[in-house]
């Protein structure tokens, strides 16, 4: 093994594609390369990142210190990120790196190239996008395919993002991997009047802020809302970036109580609409780590999530969990609307989750690490510290039969009770 001193004393060139680019706002790869790319800098590596051309009306050549290419894609629902990284590759292929760094599955057998001229490579292989209903039966066949191969394609550079799908990648697919997750920032209130021209008020409403996809559960979310007694409204952040009949049917609602914001590019009002929220609510189903969780989290948000294995691996005790029934959801918002002290006291506690796990700080660190030891010969997915799992706390949800408020170990002021 490489002398620890040695290694972290070496600085990188490291090349980042993949993603749209940065910065952008669509996914959790844009944010995670717009915060971890300027730290590596910060440490004195040299981050180029790749960026799709006709995404960007205004095309800096730097961001915090990151080096941006522009280069073209086939802008399609299928096609944009595939032929972008493809150009990407082809290109980085010319120039002095030494790390190639890819994101996103669909760009597993993109790295073959890279691997074959002995270049260093690893990928981010994120969720189970061979299960999302977005895709045709051709595009989850390609996905699965993908993620059966790529432990041969790059052998010591497959990255997870959660120790549930580094299980998954080690049961199903035998591949062996790291696990790092993703960050957030802790975030507060700087401008409550914000949410005001979004037609909302603070703490009148509860949120969501996804893509609007079939498996983050928007219609089981909205179909529980529209059981429940409150002069509160939801608010959902989002679209999707195609034409999608499940958006159609989900703008059916009768319920005049659910506003349709859009995507909302600005990233400082979608910190107002988080920590303004009264609640978020997380219906993301096939993720790992999710960005807008840790981010709902970070903004101080009283979170209930859809009970899956990677939300809870992320929330622990310190959110609600709710099962895939509207009935279950409806009784969780009823139980939080009817006792505000819970929400209260869930809003308290969530920043806590991020300072002791999920600080970009932290990831930063896995990532450099990683980078190194593969720049050395090393095999990360044998020797890297992430692969040490950490303690996971089963959480308890709030029964669905909620005659009394759900005590915390915090007590709540008569201050925050009048936030009600």
């Amino acid at each position: 093994m490489t002398n620890s001193n040695a290694m972290s004393s070496r600085k990188l060139r490291i090349a980042m594609l993949g993603s749209r680019g940065i910065p952008h706002t669509y996914s959790g790869y844009e944010l995670f390369l717009g915060e971890v790319g300027p730290r590596l800098v910060s440490r004195g590596h040299e981050v180029i990142v790749y960026c799709r051309r006709s995404l960007f009306h205004r095309r800096p050549k730097t961001y915090q210190g990151v080096q941006l290419i522009y280069l073209p894609s086939i802008e399609t629902k299928v096609l944009g990120t595939p032929t972008h990284t493809l150009v990407s590759i082809c290109d980085v292929l010319f120039r002095s790196v030494d790390m190639i760094f890819v994101v996103n599955l669909v760009n597993g057998f993109h790295c073959i190239l890279p691997r074959l001229l002995g270049k260093n490579v690893a990928i981010n292989v994120d969720g189970l996008d061979w299960k999302r209903d977005k895709w045709g039966k051709i595009g989850k066949a390609y996905f699965y395919l993908n993620a059966k191969c790529v432990r041969l394609i790059c052998p010591k550079g497959v990255v997870t993002d959660a120790h549930e799908m580094r299980r998954i990648y080690l049961d199903e697919f035998d591949t062996p991997n790291v696990c790092i997750t993703y960050g957030a920032d802790l975030a507060t209130t700087a401008d409550p009047a914000v949410v005001r021209k979004y037609g909302l008020e603070p703490l009148k409403y509860y949120l969501i802020a996804s893509r609007l996809v079939p498996e983050n559960s928007a219609d089981l979310i909205v179909r529980a809302f529209e059981k429940v007694r409150t002069t509160r409204v939801l608010a959902i952040a989002g679209n999707a970036n195609y034409r999608s009949s499940f958006v159609d049917r989900l703008k059916q609602t009768k319920d005049e109580r659910v506003r349709f914001l859009g995507h909302v590019g600005n990233a400082d009002d979608v910190k107002e609409l988080h920590c303004n929220a009264y609640a978020y609510i997380h219906g993301h189903s096939l993720g790992g780590t999710n960005p807008a969780l840790l981010k709902a989290l970070g903004c101080g948000n009283c979170v209930l999530a859809l009970h899956t294995p990677f939300n809870a691996e992320v929330l622990q005790d310190y959110g609600i969990l709710f099962e895939r029934d509207p009935l279950d959801l409806a009784a969780k918002l009823q139980h939080i609307e009817d006792h505000p002290e819970v929400a209260v006291q869930y809003r308290r506690r969530a920043p806590e989750r991020i300072r002791e796990a999920y600080t970009w700080d932290k990831i930063t660190d896995q990532y450099e690490e990683l980078f190194l030891q593969l720049v050395a010969g090393e095999d990360p997915s044998r020797v890297h510290s992430s692969l040490i799992p950490a303690p996971i706390v089963t959480p308890q949800p709030i029964p669905s039969t909620m005659s009394a408020s759900v005590s915390l170990e915090m007590p709540v002021s008569p201050d925050d009770l009048q936030r009600r």
